[in-house]
């Protein structure tokens, strides 16, 4: 069995807007619709909890009954860190699941076969990420801002979400470091010494945290 978490609590303050970001419209529809749309319609995954804000729960639930998202099984509010909100979805999961998916819903465009792929390597090594190979040359600066270092991106992965745990590993990471920061639940499960396979995603797959990225997701929908 797996369970999606879908993390809708971010404030989107770098969008300057004057809703939370999953409300934002991209085509006259909020953006945490798109990712709730492509989780309830796979069939791998059997149900979906919502992490939300106290500011937009009640406006994620309506947009839940609104189009009929019946894989949601609870909404839940999220925690000071994503993942403090992470481990709020973690207790509201079926006991019965194996397999936990976990993405955000600033990544409106993730393809159902990329879900498809995350979670069958999830299955095969225990964890599985999404991630892509970065464009651009990436180096290190030292405090003076010269390069110190200038990195073989041939190497390197630019990583996204969804990320596919077995639900046992993602448990015991989170039971061992919750109290170290991370940007991402795979750092939790790396520290723990777990193998964490990387997926090929999508360019496609982009995360909308300013104002050009609203633009270029409305671009993409239009082009789709």
């Amino acid at each position: 069995m797996v369970s999606a978490i879908l993390l809708a609590a971010g404030s989107g303050r770098r969008l300057n807007s004057p809703v939370c970001k999953p409300l934002v419209k991209i085509c006259g529809r909020p953006l945490v619709f798109y990712s709730l749309r492509t989780l309830n319609e796979h069939p791998a995954i059997a149900e979906i909890v919502v992490v939300a804000n106290q500011a937009n729960r009640k406006a994620i639930a309506d947009i839940i009954s609104r189009y009929s998202f019946r894989k949601v099984k609870a909404l839940v509010l999220g925690g000071r860190r994503r993942q403090d909100s992470v481990y709020n979805g973690l207790q509201a999961i079926d006991g019965k699941s194996k397999l936990v998916l976990i993405h955000d819903s600033a990544r409106p465009f993730v393809r159902p076969v990329d879900l498809t792929n995350g979670i069958r390597e999830a299955r095969k090594y225990g964890a599985a990420i999404l991630a892509v190979k970065p464009k651009a040359t990436i180096k290190s600066s030292r405090p003076d801002n010269t390069v110190a270092h200038t990195f073989d991106r041939n190497k390197l992965w630019e990583v996204q979400t969804p990320q596919v745990f077995k639900k046992d590993i993602l448990l015991a990471a989170f039971k061992r470091y919750s109290r170290d920061t991370v940007t991402d639940d795979a750092s939790l499960v790396e520290r723990s010494g777990k193998r964490v396979k990387v997926v090929e995603g999508s360019y496609r797959n982009i995360k909308v945290t300013t104002k050009e990225d609203l633009l270029l997701a409305g671009v993409i929908l239009r082009g789709a």
